[in-house]
């Protein structure tokens, strides 16, 4: 074992451990938001700069992707200003998501709150040649002088688009660098370009149901000094319909000031050592309170999870 590898691995075994013993590793004193009057966030680091963020973010994908509807700009917008208020700041978007980082955008120019977001995006095309055309078409969507993330979107030509993002960091004009997939798929591909690629962050789906990243990705981003971004929380809202008709497990409230079931699930990804973070979406203002609740209270240790999982799979 290299001199490099053995203090990751204890880093990996210290955080486990710390999991069992009831402790989220990670976990930070809570921002005071409260500077700019929010509620106060309990925040993770993420591993590569120990910057801190909200361990609860939000995501656009179908949710923001309202065309040109006025209305339904307005709604965005209103959730983007309660997830600000709550002491949210991560917010992931993506140039598949049709209007939703113009959406984004225009919700943070009418509420003056550029300066407030942790902006992630993501470069998808096939074509390398395309990528910076893309990103600063996105870039100008969301009205940013620089994004803080970009994500190469579900691995799509990673070999070409991956060394885009890299020298857009090592230039100053990106401060992280990604790579994403969704759903379960691409895992072993996702594996081997995490062993070998400087990433700052991995975005993957995982939840009480969705736990084929807890083999090896999750561990390996740990090992690996990574963020952990969790998309598909509620796989897209199904997740949810399914166990919204039983009643909430009675231990939920007592145990983990747990009210709902979404809390409980978000509860159980972000108790997860090597989770920095997990953007659930939404097109409603009770709903972004919420998610971000559900990162305070009690948080689940390692015997939690697992009743939580059981829980949730015999539903």
């Amino acid at each position: 074992m290299s001199k490099t590898t053995m203090p990751r691995r204890r880093r990996v075994l210290g955080g486990l451990a710390a999991l069992a013993a009831g402790a989220a590793p990670g976990w930070l004193a809570p921002s005071t938001a409260a500077a700019q009057g929010s509620p106060a966030l309990p925040l993770r680091a993420i591993p590569s700069s120990r910057e801190r963020l909200p361990a609860v973010g939000l995501g656009t994908w179908i949710t923001f992707n309202v065309g040109r509807d006025a209305q339904l700009r307005e709604e965005c917008t209103r959730v983007v200003e309660a997830f600000l208020a709550g002491g949210g700041r991560l917010i992931d978007s993506s140039p598949m998501y049709g209007s939703a980082q113009e959406v984004v955008g225009q919700a943070l120019r009418t509420l003056g709150a550029r300066d407030r977001v942790f902006a992630a995006d993501k470069v998808w095309s096939s074509s390398g040649r395309q990528g910076p055309a893309q990103i600063d078409e996105s870039r100008a969507f969301w009205g940013l002088p620089r994004f803080d993330l970009l994500q190469v979107h579900n691995l799509l030509a990673w070999e070409e688009q991956l060394p885009l993002l890299l020298r857009m960091k090592a230039q100053g004009r990106l401060r992280y660098v990604g790579v994403t997939t969704s759903e379960g798929r691409r895992h072993a591909e996702m594996e081997r370009v995490m062993a070998g690629k400087p990433l700052d962050f991995v975005q993957l789906t995982y939840n009480p149901v969705d736990r084929e990243a807890e083999q090896r990705l999750l561990p390996l981003a740990a090992e690996r000094g990574m963020g952990v971004i969790v998309n598909r929380p509620f796989q897209q809202g199904a997740l949810l319909r399914r166990l919204e008709r039983h009643p909430l497990p009675k231990w939920a409230g007592p145990e983990l000031d747990a009210t709902s079931w979404a809390q409980l699930v978000l509860k159980f990804i972000v108790a997860h050592p090597a989770v920095t973070c997990v953007i659930p979406a939404t097109t409603q203002v009770a709903h972004v309170r919420e998610n971000l609740a559900a990162a305070g209270g009690r948080l689940p240790d390692a015997a939690l999870r697992r009743r939580i999982a059981q829980a949730v799979q015999e539903l």
